[in-house]
């Protein structure tokens, strides 16, 4: 189950999230991965939340501009299509139960790095897998924290284009005169795991009915 290490989350990239969610996060274990402006866009989350509730969503997608472009492919119909190629492609079928068993492996790993219970186990690990297309944002995330596991979410990551573009979702302007961030913005740092220009991240959130109510959101 080789992959990307992902980074542990310090205090800056937590009020980054919260910012990015518009509320503070919950069970964060790691940054996944970072958009190109050194910004958090995925985080690990632990399989359990502090109170003991499940959480199945292991990648999180946290960019608003990220998942808005997603959003988009939701509502354009992209997942439907995708089932139905499922359906019809046996080969689209076997890879995409290997990122279903993918992060299963993983979400059960950070259960034990955790010492947390793993969750038990379910015919679908997140984002409809392995038989059908529920969350883009799930897969995407998946793909972005693990690149070359998730081809569905490697598509839809494609079609999203450089979300980044036009500037960070959270503002530079955020920033202190001493490179220092607001009670409630963190500073962006660069990181090895930004975004190639043009392209999909070097180490691929959910949607609703891939985590409990009220958790995180986007």
């Amino acid at each position: 189950m080789p992959g990307p290490k992902p980074e542990a989350a310090d205090q800056r990239d937590l009020a980054a999230v919260a910012r990015q969610l518009g509320r503070p996060p919950r069970g964060v274990t790691a940054v996944a991965h970072r958009c190109r402006c050194g910004l958090p866009d995925v985080v690990e989350t632990a399989p359990r939340l502090p109170d003991g509730t499940p959480f199945p969503t292991l990648y999180y997608l946290t960019c608003p501009k990220a998942a808005a472009a997603v959003s988009r492919q939701e509502a354009a119909g992209t997942m439907r299509a995708m089932t139905l190629r499922l359906a019809a492609d046996p080969g689209l079928r076997q890879d995409y139960r290997a990122a279903h068993e993918d992060y299963l492996a993983r979400r059960d790993a950070a259960a034990r790095q955790a010492a947390l219970e793993p969750l038990p186990g379910t015919p679908i690990s997140a984002g409809g897998m392995p038989d059908r297309v529920k969350c883009l944002h799930a897969l995407v995330a998946h793909e972005l924290a693990v690149p070359g596991s998730n081809p569905l979410g490697r598509e839809a990551l494609r079609a999203a284009g450089p979300w980044w573009a036009a500037g960070p979702c959270v503002p530079p302007d955020d920033l202190t005169n001493d490179g220092e961030t607001s009670a409630s913005t963190p500073r962006a740092k660069p990181s090895s795991n930004a975004s190639p220009a043009g392209g999909p991240a070097r180490p691929a959130g959910p949607e609703a009915g891939d985590e409990p109510a009220g958790t995180m959101g986007r």
